[in-house]
């Protein structure tokens, strides 16, 4: 009972915050905290066979996420570089197994441990790895939540995030976004929008990102009076505020475009900046979502480092204190 009521508080946090902004990454610890006390609260509650199911259940889900958790990340990592290149952003799914693997080492090597500090310090390991994992599982729980959720059309404009080029042409995970918009687009038909491409030019890339999502959306009949390019933007913040500052008059209701796995992250910034945004998702290969939420994941920690690694330092001071008394 004593974890049920504890699950009212960031229940109710959650439901305040996610009614004044979806935006808000607050909003994804209090639904991952909420999840956690009810998990709590069936554990300790069951009796009888249920306790039995829930037994088991937990052995499984701690089997899964310490065996074949890892070595499928492992595995997606080797398909990454295979299919898009040794750059660390697809790294991330290989390196996060085997770090995942390591811990698992840690733990058998701490349980034949006749010292006790090799045992400590995997606890200490535990602690933060709790933190980050459940860190990790609340932003994807509630980046999915906010993606399938919110607007879908009736939009005055709509913005196209740029994710490079291939020399000139667009690859399938910018074409995914360019079609994702332009749907949005014909369903806002009754409002007249404009759709905005957004992207510079990078080194390797023949021309402006913009002018090649240009090209591909007149290809796809959409009329060229409705399309405004962007073509100096390098960063997402750059893609919104260079964006929006192109529509006159300004408009109330702006959809931006992403890849589903970039879709938070984006309205995090959209929020940050201040600007009055409902950020939509576009498909993207099953393969590469590991590596990109990952990639999405380190972006976000990093954005408040201090304050996460407080909260570790913390963390791990209660439980030395509590271990060693």
């Amino acid at each position: 009972m004593t974890f049920g009521l504890l699950a009212l508080l960031p229940a109710a946090l959650f439901v305040v915050g996610v009614s004044r902004d979806r935006r808000k990454v607050g909003n994804a610890v209090w639904l991952g905290l909420t999840l956690m006390f009810l998990l709590l609260w069936a554990l300790s509650s069951a009796r009888g066979w249920a306790a039995d199911v829930v037994g088991v259940g937990v052995v499984v889900a701690l089997l899964l996420l310490a065996l074949a958790l890892p070595v499928a990340l492992v595995v997606n990592g080797l398909f990454m570089v295979l299919r898009e290149g040794r750059r660390l952003g697809n790294l991330l799914s290989l390196l996060a197994g085997f770090g995942i693997l390591g811990l698992d080492l840690v733990f058998l090597i701490a349980a034949a441990d006749e010292v006790g500090w090799i045992a400590v310090t995997s606890g200490a390991l535990v602690v933060v790895a709790g933190y980050v994992g459940f860190l990790f599982g609340s932003l994807l729980l509630y980046a999915v939540i906010y993606g399938r959720t919110g607007r879908r059309s009736g939009f005055d404009a709509v913005i196209v995030l740029g994710s490079g080029l291939i020399g000139d042409r667009v690859p399938p995970l910018l074409a995914s976004r360019l079609d994702r918009g332009a749907e949005i687009f014909r369903r806002s038909a009754d409002r007249a929008p404009r759709l905005v491409v957004s992207g510079g030019q990078g080194r390797d890339e023949l021309v402006s990102e913009a002018a090649a999502m240009r090209d591909y959306l007149l290809a796809k009949t959409i009329p060229p009076d409705a399309i405004l390019v962007e073509d100096a933007a390098t960063t997402t913040e750059e893609n919104l505020r260079l964006s929006l500052a192109l529509l006159d008059p300004p408009t109330e209701r702006v959809a931006a475009v992403t890849n589903n796995f970039h879709v938070f992250r984006t309205a995090m910034v959209a929020r940050s900046l201040r600007l009055p945004v409902d950020v939509i998702g576009s498909p993207t290969a099953f393969y590469f979502l590991p590596s990109a939420f990952l990639r999405e994941f380190v972006a976000i920690m990093t954005r408040h480092w201090v304050a996460h690694a407080m909260a570790c330092g913390l963390l791990v001071a209660a439980y030395l204190l509590l271990v060693l008394g």
